[in-house]
């Protein structure tokens, strides 16, 4: 089985059991719900994305600095109206993975990697209902724009020849079990 095979069935309950739990249209309705979303978003990958350097990947991952998510959703909250102030003030998820070797790193990106495909379908909601665009405020939505296929092909293909033994797929699944479970926390709340 492929790395990104593998992720796919390791995670696919902790997908499932994030999207019962984001409540999608509640989170889209309005300026503040969205505004909240971001925040949290921001916080969740400022944490994560701290611990994810670029040498972290060694050459298995060229491209992670065009990846990173932490700028599109910087740009979103001030074109909301935050401020650099309030940026840095915004908390940070305590409970995204910290020892990470590179697979791990794999396994985290794989998660959030992944969120880019669910924004080509929340792009539009956010447009229609709020009226923020890929050029204002709905950034990190539409994170790499007509080429998020691309971009997923790209990472799968560097987490499949990353990950192709038993031991780092086995690494990269617990760490991206352990993301999903951290953000959907970090974004509903503990889970019930």
């Amino acid at each position: 089985m492929s790395a990104i095979a593998a992720l796919r069935s390791a995670t696919s309950s902790c997908h499932q059991r994030l999207e019962k739990r984001l409540d999608v249209k509640a989170r889209f309705t309005d300026l503040g719900a969205y505004r909240a979303h971001l925040t949290r978003m921001w916080g969740f990958c400022a944490a994560l994305e701290e611990r994810l350097a670029p040498e972290s990947f060694g050459c298995a991952l060229p491209d992670y600095e065009a990846r990173r998510k932490l700028p599109l959703l910087t740009r979103d909250l001030i074109a909301l109206g935050e401020d650099a102030d309030g940026l840095a003030a915004l908390p940070r998820c305590p409970a995204v993975p910290k020892q990470m070797d590179a697979a791990a790193c794999f396994g985290c990106v794989y998660v959030i990697e992944g969120a880019t495909l669910g924004g080509r379908t929340l792009l539009p909601l956010v447009r229609s209902r709020l009226g923020f665009t890929s050029n204002h405020g709905a950034r990190y939505l539409a994170s790499y724009g007509a080429n998020v296929a691309p971009m997923w092909r790209d990472f799968g293909a560097a987490l499949d020849g990353w990950c192709c033994v038993a031991q780092r797929q086995y690494s990269a699944m617990q760490a991206a079990v352990t993301t999903f479970d951290a953000l959907a926390d970090w974004l509903c709340g503990a889970a019930p």
